[in-house]
């Protein structure tokens, strides 16, 4: 609460609560106040209105309310101070200089405002050396063969280091101190000590700003092959990579506004996706993703859509920014691009090579992150009981980080569903690791249970014995594709090709053809006792696996309606919902 006399109530008497409400809500005159759709929950029809006379605002829907300071914390996620500064910028209002507490922290603000100072002139040098010098000539081809124009160019800063190796040095001497310079980033000593020089050399470079625009740091791309091929400025008094998000001071706008950001790797790939009209880009500059970014991101939006490069590095920076953005709370989707013939495609070079407009369609089909990771998962050998229990392992950690219970409970389903698992089992054991903090799971007998379901064991032992009809059996199950996308496929396949063939079938041939852990298998269901196999019993195996793919396809189905489709197809996935549903339902 402002204090009466205090600068912040003077702020407060003198700001215009409906300009200030204005630059974040599209407000319209409606009698004495201003009405517009709520910021703060999602609505179709306006309930939040502004009094500009009693300088308040308050939404008849969610029914959040309060000053043009509460607005704009709530807003800029900022605490009570920084919301009074806000509002006097905004509203013109000259902000008292804060006293300073002694004479250290007096020289520590001057010198991070010299190190601004030198970063900005730094950046006026590279920009002239990119337009001005043949060197720059080299950088600007370069450039343009990515894609970038001179537009592009202009509107990210982006420079060119030269190759000498003390032309900056040269310019900020006479200006800095050779202290300041090496604290600054931009300039280093040799390893005797001595000798300065430029730390960027024959480099693109990218300046890299805080969240208030200002300039701190600099990414640089060699232009040759010199390594490392991206070089960052090291930490200094004004700039900690953890602490910021290239692109952040024009991303966070568009972020507030649509509610989600998307992450990417790279300066290019955060350039290509603004280019392509989409502002809520961000990225963490090459480094995993650290606690403070993701703080820092929080404070404009609890959603993101990770889309990190495709290869072995980006995969375990994707996963490692999965378990810290649980942690976290916050709700993420996961982007893996295609390829585009034979090379792995980041942002920028899919946006190259297919344009904005697909990437804007994969990117609304994002995968959930729990999806995402259990078809990693998927990739590992799951027809063992070993495999099953890897994947699991490989999930486990991602379950241990989420916490809210119920969205534990849904990953036991889904990891169920997707790598046939005995869901009661593995929901127990999840829930027992998770409670324990353990990082294994270690009830594997229980958890993989028999290699093969009763029915499609007993459809095996058909194929192997039933004279009578096991060559229908085999038309009909090769038909259906029942089989396809078991673990027993395998086994499956070669039954149905021996059947089909019309000669008797050779256990020790059949068995021959497969890998070590089926034929040990199909041994192990050929010494089973059974009853004398008949048509009818056939049949019904066969609906019960038709049963059981309807499930799977039902839980696919329910996983894309969840997924938010366009309407067209939104549409047709409730048709097949419904269709699976009675379908099942016939069946019971």
């Amino acid at each position: 609460m402002a204090e009466a006399g205090s600068f912040a109530d003077r702020v407060k008497q003198q700001a215009d609560i409906v300009r200030v409400v204005g630059e974040y809500v599209r407000l319209k005159k409606s009698g004495q106040n201003f009405t517009g759709l709520c910021p703060f929950h999602a609505e179709k029809s306006p309930s939040f209105a502004v009094h500009p006379t009693k300088q308040i605002y308050h939404c008849f829907g969610c029914g959040v309310g309060g000053d043009v300071f509460k607005f704009v914390m709530e807003m800029e996620k900022c605490a009570f101070p920084e919301a009074i500064r806000i509002v006097a910028e905004k509203c013109g209002i000259a902000v008292p200089r804060q006293k300073e507490r002694s004479p250290e922290e007096r020289k520590e603000n001057q010198q991070r405002a010299l190190l601004v100072e030198m970063h900005r002139e730094a950046q006026t040098f590279f920009v002239k050396q990119l337009e001005a010098t043949l060197e720059g000539k080299a950088g600007q081809a370069y450039l343009e063969d990515r894609g970038l124009d001179k537009e592009a160019m202009t509107r990210f800063g982006m420079g060119y280091a030269p190759s000498g190796g003390d032309a900056l040095l040269r310019h900020l001497k006479p200006k800095c101190n050779e202290k300041l310079l090496v604290e600054s980033g931009l300039v280093s000593r040799d390893q005797s000590g001595g000798r300065l020089f430029d730390r960027f050399r024959r480099r693109i470079t990218f300046p890299i700003a805080n969240e208030s625009g200002k300039i701190v740091a600099f990414g640089a791309r060699a232009l040759g092959d010199d390594l490392p091929k991206y070089l960052n400025s090291p930490e200094t008094p004004i700039y900690s990579k953890s602490n910021v998000l290239y692109h952040m001071d024009r991303a966070k706008e568009g972020i507030r506004r649509q509610d989600f950001a998307i992450l990417v790797e790279g300066y290019l790939d955060a350039i290509a996706v603004a280019r392509a009209g989409i502002s809520n880009v961000v990225a963490s500059c090459g480094t995993s993703l650290a606690e403070p970014q993701i703080k820092l991101l929080g404070r404009f939006t609890r959603r993101v859509i990770v889309n990190y490069d495709p290869d072995a590095a980006g995969q375990i920076a994707t996963e490692r920014s999965l378990s810290l953005l649980l942690e976290q709370d916050f709700e993420v989707r996961v982007l893996a691009l295609p390829a585009i013939g034979n090379k792995k495609a980041d942002p920028d070079l899919f946006i190259r090579e297919k344009g904005a407009e697909e990437y804007l369609k994969l990117l609304k089909e994002a995968l959930p992150y729990v999806d995402y990771l259990i078809a990693r998962a998927r990739q590992m050998d799951l027809t063992s009981g070993e495999g099953k229990r890897q994947a699991v392992n490989f999930l486990l950690p991602y379950v241990q980080k989420i916490p809210n219970r119920i969205l534990r409970s849904e990953w036991a389903t889904r990891i169920a569903q997707q790598l046939r698992l005995d869901e009661p089992v593995l929901r127990a054991a999840l829930s027992k690791a998770a409670a324990e903090r353990r990082s294994e799971l270690k009830i594997q007998p229980e958890l993989v249970a028999r290699a093969a379901k009763p029915v499609e064991r007993r459809l095996i032992r058909m194929l192997a014995e039933a004279q009578g009809f096991r060559q229908e059996l085999a038309k009909q199950l090769q038909n259906a594709r029942l089989y396809h996308g078991q673990e027993t496929e395998k086994i499956f396949e070669a039954l149905v090709i021996a059947s089909l063939s019309g000669q008797p079938v050779q256990a020790t041939e059949v068995g021959a053809a497969l890998e070590d852990r089926d034929r040990r298998l199909l041994f192990e269901i050929l010494f089973e006792e059974a009853n004398e196999p008949t048509w009818e019993e056939a049949m019904s195996c066969i609906e019960a696996l038709q049963h059981r793919r309807a499930e799977r396809e039902l839980a696919d189905v329910q996983r894309s309606i969840e997924a938010n489709p366009p309407g067209q197809e939104l549409r047709g996935l409730l048709e097949k919902k419904q269709e699976l549903m009675r379908r099942l339902a016939a069946a019971r």
